[in-house]
């Protein structure tokens, strides 16, 4: 025998509760996947700026090198051409450094949104359930 409350039984409000925990569930889940799947975008970004910045920091290491070696080997001016080329490498290695930085900066791997919603929703469905 169900016991009528407002017109509708305790085993339809039960159902009815348990429904709704159900879709908020489902909802936080799909946002924290399309919260994480942003960061994911985010921070390939920025590992492959700082992976083209690397690269060239070693290029201009290499011609630095190349630079060094004409200096010594030669007294003349074929190391400057070499050194300009290293200053302008370090010059670009420098800026996607600091732009793939920035990037990596800006990659949350905690979906705020996510958390501030479960929070609201637990919070909401404290007193429902009580």
């Amino acid at each position: 025998m169900a016991i009528e409350t407002d017109g509708r039984s305790i085993s339809n409000v039960l159902r009815d509760i348990v429904q709704n925990i159900q879709d908020i569930v489902r909802a936080e889940m799909r946002l924290a996947k399309s919260e994480i799947s942003k960061e994911i975008v985010e921070a390939k970004a920025a590992g492959i700026l700082l992976g083209l910045g690397a690269a060239s920091g070693f290029l201009a290491v290499l011609f630095a090198l190349v630079a060094i070696v004409f200096a010594l080997s030669n007294v003349i001016p074929n190391w400057a051409a070499a050194l300009v080329v290293a200053v302008s490498t370090g010059i670009v290695a420098a800026s996607l450094i600091y732009a793939g930085r920035n990037r990596l900066r800006n990659v949350h791997p905690i979906p705020e949104r996510t958390v501030e919603t479960v929070k609201d929703n637990f919070q909401w469905t404290k007193p429902q359930t009580k």
